[in-house]
């Protein structure tokens, strides 16, 4: 609601039949030049109120009122149905960039002086008033993003001949083309589909505080583009894209000799491409993407000096690149995206002849072979290089590092061989670099810790083999980081914080070793996580317990030992967690992201426990773990003890046997030596010394035989 300024009487008539606006405001002497007021001199009637960024409910009509403006304020409910039942004079409704809803009021065709209404970005709904397709003065219509419907009315009932603008972008009216545009001589821009002069959602849009919805649905419009269109020789803009539209485009479209812009984009025509549109001179943006076109690309196209933006993709296009050397006569392109279509050949080193303005170069997803030309150094004011999904092979050319104002470079997912040149770190505007599937090896240069500025890198599934530099670490702006599926060895620094914005880190399937950082853990708005496939050791860190925004965490496949952490079961986003295969035991911890895991998100580790529904064992309490344990060691006691007291009596009876086999062995030699025989024993021996029984004799006597 506006301010309310001096109640004193008003100094021109107001005419509000619904009371609100003579109810609400007083205003002084200077009401008419005062809050978007404008009155007539002569009767002080009020003849124009504008009122922007006033938030305003209820209806306005004063009678003589001429313009009817309360754009981009905060507006919502219905369009009151009397609102313009005693406005006669109305030349200019602007309702524009609020979140109004219902239908567009019938009376609104009745106002016979309206030139211009504009009701776009609102809610609104149902089918358009068909009469307001018959006005004779209406110059402007702009209904583009609401919810409405129906369709536009065929030649009998279309009469606007002064119209110069129509846009029914975003909505989901159907129909035929209407033929009766063909009629409006001084029509200068149609716009019935989706405005798509930018790759991105406008950020103009982020300025509307009104704003709060943005429909998604698009017009269907069936049929072809008619021929009769040639006849609007002063059209500046043809927008019809996402209007799935069918069959060629008409030659005679190259006889619209004042278009500046021709969007055709998403449609399903199909055909070559007219070579009669390099007639037009004045064309500064062509989009043909996002259709069926087949055969090569026109070199008629290169006529065109004008031209600034030429979009091709994701067609049937084929043929070698000799069409860039006839776009080098474009000297104002800035962009030419030609990627998903069949291209074949090399891209020619002549294609740094095309314009110095050259902002894009997309060419991903073709047939294209060869190497990256080294004349892409030329364009100096490069920001996005594409060339994706090729089998492009050779080295990547250093020349290029000298791009100081390249903001993207995606060569990934062809055959590009070597090293990473030691230069790159004079990309100082590079944000993103795609490198990954190719056949790149060696080390990562130290000097890619000069990208300040580097927010993505992707250089997974090549042949890279070394440590990973400190450097990659203290790139502070970076939100993704992937070197997975490399030959990466060693172990991560210990402080890794210096990635404060990072979302995204995958280091799987590499030889890195040691510890995993417990600095991680100060990645708050990390989300995803994948260390596995490694040989990191250890527990894991603590620390973790901060990574409160992961969504998932994979450490499978290592060799970290310990227990499971509780804090993961708090961790309100975490989906997926993956621990397979490593050295973990312990109890598995219970709630959050474990009420769903499966078996093959734990298994590999033996020691854990207390998971029954997948397949481990449960874990006993404190007390019988503690009596167990107690169990064992006394246990362990006694066959101590009984085993040494086995020990000795073995060895005290081996010598005990040792002792008598020892005493009860006997040597024959002693038993004739050293045995004592009596007197007796002899004389019956040798019977009584007889002479029979002598040997011989000796100094000593003689010597007889014993019997």
């Amino acid at each position: 609601m506006a301010p309310a300024a001096t109640q004193t009487s008003l100094p021109c008539w107001l005419s509000d039949p619904a009371g609100i606006l003579a109810n609400s405001w007083v205003a002084n002497r200077s009401f008419c030049h005062w809050a978007g007021v404008t009155c007539s001199r002569r009767r002080r009637r009020v003849t124009s109120l504008s009122l922007p960024g006033t938030s305003l409910l209820g209806s306005l009509a004063p009678h003589n009122l001429r313009k009817f403006s309360l754009q981009t304020n905060y507006l919502s409910g219905p369009i009151p149905p009397y609102m313009f039942n005693n406005t006669p004079s109305l030349r200019y409704i602007r309702l524009g960039n609020n979140s109004l809803s219902g239908p567009i009021p019938n009376n609104i065709a009745s106002l016979s002086k309206l030139e211009f209404l504009s009701l776009q970005f609102n809610q609104l709904s149902g089918i358009v008033p068909q009469a307001i397709y018959n006005m004779s003065k209406l110059r402007i219509m702009l209904l583009p993003i609401n919810n409405l419907t129906g369709q536009i009315p065929d030649n009998q009932s279309f009469s606007l001949p002064m119209l110069e603008e129509i846009s029914l972008t975003v909505n989901k009216i159907s129909g035929r083309f209407p033929l009766g545009l063909a009629s409006c001589q001084y029509l200068e821009t149609i716009s019935l589909s989706i405005n798509c002069f930018m790759d991105v959602v406008p950020t103009w849009l982020a300025k509307l505080p009104h704003l709060q919805w943005i429909p998604l649905g698009t017009n269907n419009l069936v049929g072809s583009i008619p021929t009769e269109l040639s006849n609007l020789t002063n059209l500046n803009i043809l927008e019809l894209s996402h209007a799935n539209l069918k069959g060629e485009i008409p030659p005679q479209v190259g006889l619209m000799q004042e278009l500046s812009t021709l969007n055709f984009e998403k449609n399903q025509l199909k055909g070559t491409i007219p070579p009669s549109l390099g007639n037009l001179s004045k064309l500064s943006y062509l989009y043909l993407d996002r259709n069926h076109f087949s055969g090569q690309v026109p070199t008629t196209l290169g006529r065109i000096a004008t031209l600034k933006r030429l979009l091709l993709s994701k067609n049937k296009l084929e043929g070698n690149m000799d069409f860039l050397l006839a776009l080098s006569n474009c000297r104002q392109l800035q962009d030419l995206v030609i990627p998903n279509n069949y291209f074949t050949g090399t891209l020619p080193d002549h294609m740094g002849n095309l314009s110095t303005q050259l902002i894009t170069f997309r060419a991903g997803y073709n047939k294209l072979t060869g190497g990256i030309p080294a004349t892409l150094s030329n364009f100096s004011s490069l920001n996005w290089i594409d060339l994706s999904n090729n089998p492009l092979t050779k080295e990547m050319p250093h020349s290029i590092t000298t791009m100081e104002n390249l903001v993207l470079l995606d060569i990934s997912m062809n055959e590009l061989l070597g090293t990473i040149p030691s230069q790159i770190g004079m990309f100082k505007s590079l944000e993103r670099l795609f490198l990954q599937k190719n056949k790149f090896f060696g080390s990562i240069p130290d000097s890619i810790g000069n990208l300040s500025r580097l927010q993505y890198i992707d250089i997974s599934n090549n042949q890279f083999i070394s440590a990973l530099p400190t450097s990659v670490f203290h790139l502070d702006e970076l939100i993704k980081l992937n070197l997975s599926h490399n030959s990466f060895g060693g172990a991560l620094p210990d402080d890794v914080s210096m990635l404060s914005q990072i979302d995204q880190i995958d280091l799987s399937s590499n030889f890195l070793d040691g510890k995993i950082p417990g600095s991680i853990g100060e990645f708050k708005m990390l989300t995803y996580l994948n260390h596995s496939y490694n040989l990191f050791e250890g527990p894991i860190p603590n620390q973790l317990n901060n990574l409160t925004s992961l969504e998932l965490l994979d450490l499978s496949s290592n060799d970290l030992s310990g227990t499971i952490p509780t804090f993961f079961a708090n961790f309100t986003y975490l989906s997926t967690l993956n621990l397979s295969f490593n050295r973990l035991d312990g109890q598995i911890p219970e709630g959050g992201v474990f009420l769903n895991l499966t078996l093959q998100s734990l298994i590999g580790n033996v020691g854990l426990c207390g998971a029954p529904r997948i397949g481990f064992p449960p874990c006993l309490d404190k007390s019988h773990s503690s009596n167990k344990h107690l169990l064992k060691f006394q246990i362990l006691i006694v066959i101590i003890t009984f085993g040494g007291i086995a020990i000795c009596l073995y060895l005290c009876i081996k010598k005990e046997l040792k002792k008598r086999e020892v005493k009860d062995y006997v040597d024959p030699t002693d038993g004739i030596c050293n045995k004592i025989v009596s007197y007796h024993e002899l004389l019956r021996a040798t019977n009584s010394f007889s002479e029979d029984n002598i040997l011989g004799s000796g100094s000593f006597g003689k010597f007889s035989r014993a019997n």
